[in-house]
């Protein structure tokens, strides 16, 4: 507030304020389980990384239970530029190889992990790195995608190599670690039937395990503020019947409809709301869940 010091009883005041306007959303969520997919711009910046460090501790040690799932293109980007391995992307998917997928699985479970884990363990709570193929958490299978052509409208389907989706959540790793006071952070990397490892969206990845635990909420951290409406506007809340409207009438397009569709698809299979909010703002995991108007753009099943 203008004028205050940080040392002022009226900043003391003001602190309190926030603290006890904060009370009934936190005897909402107690006990509650919540999957946040972090990725995007907020995991490219150190103020936004250390923020959501401390909001996720906070989460954990008001009562709540974080699953974290998290992206990490540009970090792949960069090192598949390193050792001078060139990838090409269909629908915003990395076709991936068998030379590639060793290196993806190497940064998003080593590296990306272990400093996404980092940044919560600094703040105060514990969080444990671990893969989708850790304990079976993540059985995938190839992920199908296929083109029209313009002229004959004859389909081709694309082979993307080494691109999964969740075909099963086990979820009895996360019970473990949630049962001993952990928080699981997730790197979204699957295991085939027979033992071959997958590239997974972490979007499909976390709407899938939101789904598995029954998450009270799934928040999908983007670069955009949610869903807009025709003027621009931020639209606060949608039904599924709705969402599915506003894809079918080409008001939500481009790179927001399968972030939308994984929303769908969480809560018609067990989540109990998913919501799309801007990854750029600071604390936009506590906005949304500790205050009336929220952040972003929440989805329930019909």
């Amino acid at each position: 507030m203008s004028g205050i010091s940080d040392e002022s009883p009226e900043a003391a005041q003001l602190q309190a304020a926030i603290l006890a306007g904060a009370l009934p959303f936190l005897r909402r969520y107690a006990g509650d389980t919540i999957v946040v997919k972090y990725g995007g711009h907020a995991m490219g910046s150190d103020m936004l990384s250390n923020a959501f460090g401390r909001d996720i501790a906070l989460l954990k040690l008001v009562g709540i239970n974080p699953i974290i799932v998290h992206g990490g293109g540009p970090q792949i980007s960069a090192m598949l530029e390193r050792l001078q391995l060139r990838s090409a992307f269909v629908d915003g998917l990395r076709v991936t190889d068998a030379a590639m997928v060793e290196v993806i699985e190497m940064v998003l479970s080593g590296s990306v992990n272990k400093q996404v884990a980092e940044l919560i363990n600094r703040a105060g709570a514990l969080a444990v790195g671990l893969s989708g193929k850790d304990g079976g958490l993540i059985r995938a299978r190839k992920l199908m995608r296929s083109v029209r052509d313009p002229d004959s409208q004859i389909e081709e389907v694309l082979d993307l190599g080494f691109v999964g989706e969740p075909d099963r959540i086990d979820p009895r790793v996360l019970y473990a670690l949630l049962g001993s006071g952990l928080i699981p952070v997730i790197a979204p990397v699957g295991v085939g039937a027979n033992g071959e490892t997958y590239n997974i969206n972490a979007d499909m990845a976390a709407g899938a395990i939101a789904s598995a635990v029954s998450a009270t909420r799934l928040l999908m951290l983007t670069d955009v503020p949610g869903v807009l409406d025709e003027n621009g506007k931020l639209i606060p809340e949608l039904t599924a019947e709705d969402a599915r409207r506003l894809i079918e009438s080409g008001q939500i397009t481009g790179g927001m409809i399968p972030k939308v569709e994984t929303c769908l698809q969480a809560v018609h299979d067990g989540a109990k709301a998913a919501v799309i909010l801007d990854g750029r703002v600071p604390h936009a995991c506590l906005l949304e869940l500790f205050t009336k108007s929220g952040s972003g753009t929440l989805i329930r099943a019909d």
